[in-house]
């Protein structure tokens, strides 16, 4: 009974710790996502890239690099962009972009993981890209492609009222109004998967032996680096896998996927568990609902074949030039998180403009009107266990924390 406590404790402390370490990594990301949302509006996106296919995908890639991280709001972005005249592929660019190119990802990355895994994610992210249009250019579903759209519904149209150039507009307080609305609504999406992703990985961390870790990866194990192609592969494989158990999106998965490294499994491993959220159910589901069930389970085999041939020339690429990362480099557990160090005053900092931004659109302009961009429909029982699963985790916590500091 004392062992249990004694590892409540720190799996507690270990997620109050990962809270702690990303907070303002968080805010800054979702600050600058919303400021470029604001200005930048999806009716401009869905002119942009209603021209040639190549161009398409250049804008697609650039859209979703300055759009949200959640991806279900990326879904429904990319589903109203094909709705109105952009290709197939240009909205798998503009999806595959705005789960992995975001800002506020990488920055998440180089805290828990490092400078070698940001360079993977950006590169993985243009990989996964050109991978998807190589393989949609081969087999040319032309006929799929044109039941997908015409199976949707083209009833409702999207405007916007907002013509002035956005030089105008970045001067008006009432637009800075609107991006607290719109931050408000970025942690609205992702709280409940950040909050169960970051606990589950300090669940793992304190109560999962290493044995689990290697029997489920082969060949894995802390100090070991050398791994042959099919054990490679497997950990690929086992990756997307992980990630379809753990329900979580990519910026609650990331203390996980720096668990996973440390633990031993390979860096093309935990490059294919970070790009797994968009080959999970519900995603699977969305698209079905979107596009019909054929599409979504040929949009399911284009981002797995990316998936697959992405982690591995990321590896074999990383090896090639010597810049594989070190799993000694990250450290998850036995970590000293609070302290008076520059994650501190970057808390306090960006905590402070968090509350302004707020302050402005909820207080001092809580009258300007601002239109929410639409997400994509989450299953209502998927929704209620996130949520219970969300207030679970901080009863967790909160207990962990005074079980560790007053037992």
């Amino acid at each position: 009974m004392n062992s249990f406590l004694k590892n409540w404790g720190e799996a507690a402390h270990t997620t109050a710790g990962f809270f702690w370490m990303a907070l303002w990594a968080f805010i800054l990301g979702y600050l600058i996502s919303s400021i470029i949302q604001v200005f930048v509006t999806e009716r401009r996106m869905q002119q942009a890239m209603g021209g040639s296919q190549s161009k398409g995908v250049l804008l697609g890639t650039f859209f979703g690099f300055i759009s949200s991280s959640c991806s279900f709001a990326a879904l429904a972005s990319a589903k109203s962009i094909f709705k109105k005249g952009a290709s197939f592929i240009a909205s798998m660019a503009f999806l595959l972009a705005s789960t992995n190119l975001v800002i506020e990802l990488g920055i998440i990355i180089s805290i828990f993981l490092g400078w070698q895994f940001v360079i993977g994610e950006y590169v993985g992210g243009l990989l996964l890209i050109s991978i998807v249009w190589l393989l949609i250019r081969l087999i040319n579903p032309e006929n799929l492609i044109k039941k997908a759209r015409n199976n949707l519904d083209n009833s409702t149209n999207e405007s916007s009222n907002e013509q002035d150039h956005w030089k105008e507009r970045i001067v008006q307080e009432k637009n800075w109004a609107r991006v607290g609305k719109k931050y408000k609504m970025e942690w609205q999406m992702v709280w409940k998967d950040v909050t169960v992703g970051f606990t589950i990985a300090g669940i793992v961390a304190a109560f999962i032996p290493d044995t689990f870790f290697e029997t489920l990866f082969v060949n894995s194990g802390a100090g070991n680096t050398d791994f042959n192609f099919w054990e490679i592969l497997q950990h690929i494989i086992i990756g997307p896998v992980v990630a379809f158990l753990t329900f979580i999106g990519s910026m609650g998965n990331i203390p996980l996927a720096a668990l996973l490294f440390s633990k031993g499994v390979s860096f093309a491993g935990v490059m294919a568990f970070i790009f797994s959220d968009l080959v999970v159910f519900p995603v699977l589901r969305i698209n079905a609902r979107y596009y019909g069930w054929k599409m979504s389970l040929f949009i399911l085999f284009l981002l797995f074949s990316a998936l697959v041939g992405t982690a591995l020339i990321l590896h074999y690429g990383f090896d090639l030039l010597g810049m594989l990362p070190d799993p000694s480099q990250v450290t998850i557990q036995n970590h000293q998180y609070f302290g008076i160090d520059y994650t501190f005053y970057l808390n306090i900092i960006f905590v402070g403009l968090s509350a302004y931004i707020l302050y402005l659109g909820f207080v001092k302009k809580k009258d300007v009107k601002f239109s929410m961009n639409a997400m994509a429909p989450k299953s209502s029982w998927l929704d209620r266990l996130m949520s219970f699963l969300a207030f679970t985790s901080f009863i967790w916590i909160t207990a962990g924390l005074l079980i560790k500091y007053l037992w």
